[in-house]
């Protein structure tokens, strides 16, 4: 048992070309933030910096620490890392406001020579504007949490290396489109009532409660390969199930219910205490 426990601790498996790639865009978020924060302190402050970083660490957590190594082993740490990879990385790298301090960190050779003319694409404006909809993001998001969930779906990604890092890249990507609208991460502008999020919001709740409360109720195994698995700690794969669920259920409505409260403080607030308020949280508009 005491090795399990250390085991939690000590047993990281890096992946270099993740780790090379997340190590570079921090470079380049860094590089780009030092030249925006000259023109516009007040909307790129160290708090900004500060939660593009957090986010970067959380994508390196999600796939080197131990939640990546007990992965197969433990639907809880699997439940875990999907947390990470969904609400915890994505909400703070879009609190960054990636994109312009994106481009400008990188090199003007680059952006000149081939990013320029794919920017300046009515396509790609197009479809950036589509992506970040909220009907679309959530869509989106909901969908990806709910496929891959599916037992056959899981059972396959568990079994193959690369579509579980599909399913990953899944969650992750979808997760930054859903979290884009409520955020707002400057420039970004959206069109609409921002009452509209607070259904967006709780909705989303109500999915992944009843995914997770499937999870604990249901008294049967979802998924197989958990129970063909040496179990560590002692814990049988249908309580490890169960655990996996409370998880879910307590950890996911806690970050849905965060930002649908201080959205509804915000909009009942008096119009002075919502302009008072630093412009990098309120989404830098």
């Amino acid at each position: 048992m005491q090795d399990s426990v250390n085991a939690l601790f000590t047993q990281w498996d890096v992946p270099p070309l993740v780790t090379c790639a997340l190590a570079v865009t921090a470079a380049i978020y860094i590089a780009g933030w030092i030249r925006i924060r000259r023109t516009r302190p007040q909307q790129f402050p160290a708090a900004r910096l500060a939660a593009f970083l957090g986010g970067i660490l959380a994508l390196f957590v999600a796939v080197a620490s131990p939640l990546d190594t007990f992965s197969e082993s433990l639907l809880f740490m699997h439940m875990a890392q999907h947390f990470v990879l969904m609400s915890v990385a994505p909400p703070l790298i879009v609190l960054g406001a990636p994109v312009v301090p994106m481009l400008r960190g990188l090199p003007r050779g680059l952006i000149r020579g081939v990013l320029r003319p794919v920017f300046r694409s009515q396509v790609i404006h197009r479809l950036g504007s589509v992506l970040v909809r909220p009907r679309v993001a959530w869509i989106a998001m909901n969908a990806a949490f709910l496929l891959w969930h599916i037992p056959a779906a899981y059972e396959f990604a568990l079994r193959s290396e690369n579509w579980h890092n599909c399913e990953h890249a899944c969650f992750f990507f979808t997760s930054l489109m859903f979290w884009w609208p409520i955020i707002e991460p400057w420039p970004f502008r959206r069109r609409g009532s921002r009452w509209m999020i607070l259904p967006y919001l709780l909705l989303a709740d109500f999915v992944n409660t009843g995914l997770s409360a499937t999870l604990c109720f249901s008294g049967r195994l979802f998924y197989p390969s958990y129970a063909a698995v040496a179990r560590p700690f002692g814990l049988s794969a249908l309580n490890d199930q169960i655990a996996a669920g409370a998880f879910m259920w307590v950890c996911g409505s806690t970050i849905f219910l965060i930002p649908a409260i201080g959205i509804t403080m915000r909009l009942l607030a008096p119009k002075r205490r919502r302009t008072a308020s630093p412009a990098w949280v309120a989404g830098a508009r």
